[in-house]
């Protein structure tokens, strides 16, 4: 990763969905990232929501790194060109990379594996070992039983009642990209090695 650029990482779903407009959100948040001079880092493999986002941010002009399991190789092959791909040997490596690398985290939908991404940077950040901007977008409100779980636990205490300051919500690539640039800009040097 170029140490002058921020990255921008992504987690997101190796499917895409059943509504067409999760695919166009996905494109559309890989443009913004590109547009907006930022690099991006992510799962690594070339389909579904996490492809068409990283398509989509390498078309734009960005630079495109993968964090890919080698088990996953055959799952969830990389993209056909222009990406970066680093070969890790597990889940918890790609996982601890992608922390390392991104100067901020964008949650798209996505399954189990996109919730235990959420979840890790989520706890990094309360133990105050993360302190980076963390947006779940929330697609056509994909991620409100989540939120009202998160907000449910924190009623009954076992969450703390300041979630606010652990990730913001948006419904649209723009409100995310647009919070992830007011965070950023408001810090004097990229936090990625």
């Amino acid at each position: 990763m170029d140490k002058n650029k921020r990255t921008i990482c992504v987690f997101c779903g190796s499917s895409l969905g059943r509504d067409a407009t999760f695919a166009e959100a996905a494109r559309e948040t890989g443009r913004l990232i590109a547009a907006h001079g930022y690099d991006m880092v992510f799962g690594g493999g070339g389909l579904g929501l996490m492809g068409e986002t990283a398509r989509a941010a390498r078309d734009g002009g960005a630079k495109v790194t993968g964090i890919l399991p080698a088990f996953l190789r055959d799952l969830e092959p990389p993209l056909a060109r222009g990406e970066d791909v680093q070969i890790v040997p597990d889940m918890g490596t790609r996982k601890r990379q992608m922390l390392a690398l991104g100067d901020a985290f964008l949650i798209l939908p996505g399954g189990i594996g996109t919730l235990d991404e959420f979840f890790e940077v989520i706890v990094e950040k309360q133990l105050g070992q993360l302190p980076k901007p963390i947006v779940l977008l929330n697609l056509d409100h994909c991620y409100d039983p989540l939120v009202d779980l998160l907000n449910h636990t924190a009623s009954l205490e076992f969450v703390r009642p300041n979630l606010e300051t652990l990730f913001r919500v948006a419904h649209s690539p723009q409100t995310a990209i647009r919070h992830i640039t007011r965070v950023l800009d408001s810090r004097s040097v990229p936090s990625s090695g």
